[in-house]
């Protein structure tokens, strides 16, 4: 892995990330399902016409075509329509860690649904993710946490499961800008259905409000979207997972930052087997060295 896949990895990680505590400032002034909605409205169309001066076409595979609407089903309406539904009552610190075992769901899926030989540090890690995953979630629930927020959260990352292992099949053909910006109004058409259907649509204008849509509009919303897919094709999905183990760490210290959230003893020790379970997860999926040799030649 180069340098410059290193620092896109970093670079996706921490604007990922960082999205959680955007959303929670969003969704303080503005109802959620519309906010995003819109959010995806804008990222969509910058995200066209940057493809569009880029050369890029329409004119996608079949394959790509299936993992741009799943994408934008399962992570732009459900999963980031569910979180942002969830920000209302959910810290974005707890937010952001369930969103990051993401990575050990993929691992298990693609264990038990997929026959993927998992060896036994990836064994360990998935025990780990469990672990670190029931410390956090027993001390928050001890602290009367909102239960129907976590739940909403737990089927976001399911969701966000799916997506992340439809996504290859848009890696492959060019054209990933305008990938991007498609997957984007696909989940826009949905959410604006659902904001007109079950919410009673509000926006309080802000600073915090303008500079938070703005914030997530450019960078987790379109520019980490883009990194991601550029880097899956640079160095491939089993090697690109591997920065998630970066995200339950950046997830919390943005929030500390920015929000003022706070995190007991426990909840660090969670973070930390959580971190360490995600990593030893990628790290078991890496092929050989001698393999990885074998494919250069």
């Amino acid at each position: 892995m180069d340098a410059r896949a290193i620092a896109m990895g970093i670079a996706f990680a921490l604007m990922w990330s960082s999205a959680f505590t955007s959303a929670r400032i969003i969704v303080t002034d503005a109802s959620p399902l519309f906010s995003l909605a819109l959010r995806f409205v804008v990222s969509g169309l910058i995200g066209v016409g940057i493809a569009l001066a880029m050369g890029q076409t329409w004119k996608l595979s079949r394959n790509q075509w299936r993992a741009t609407i799943i994408f934008g089903v399962c992570q732009n309406a459900l999963y980031l329509g569910l979180n942002f539904v969830a920000m209302q009552t959910v810290q974005a610190s707890l937010a952001a860690i369930i969103a990051a075992t993401m990575p050990l769901l993929v691992a298990l899926s693609s264990w038990l649904l997929f026959k993927e030989r998992l060896k036994p540090l990836g064994i360990a890690g998935l025990m780990a993710g469990v672990v670190g995953v029931g410390l956090i979630m027993g001390t928050r629930i001890s602290e009367g946490v909102d239960l129907y927020g976590v739940a909403l959260c737990v089927i976001g990352v399911i969701a966000l499961t799916v997506a992340t292992l439809a996504l290859r099949g848009a890696t492959s053909g060019g054209n990933f800008m305008m990938v991007v910006g498609l997957q984007m109004l696909v989940g826009s058409s949905i959410l604006l259905v659902a904001a007109v259907l079950f919410e009673d649509i509000y926006v309080n204008p802000t600073l915090p409000l303008a500079l938070a849509f703005a914030y997530t509009t450019l960078f987790p919303g379109l520019i980490a979207t883009f990194i991601w897919v550029l880097l899956l094709n640079r160095i491939g999905p089993l090697r690109a997972a591997t920065f998630h183990f970066l995200n339950p760490v950046f997830g919390v210290a943005v929030a500390s930052v920015l929000l003022g959230e706070r995190l007991g003893p426990m909840d660090m020790v969670g973070v930390l087997i959580v971190t360490l379970g995600i990593l030893a997860v990628q790290l078991s999926r890496q092929p050989p060295r001698a393999e990885k040799a074998a494919v250069a030649e």
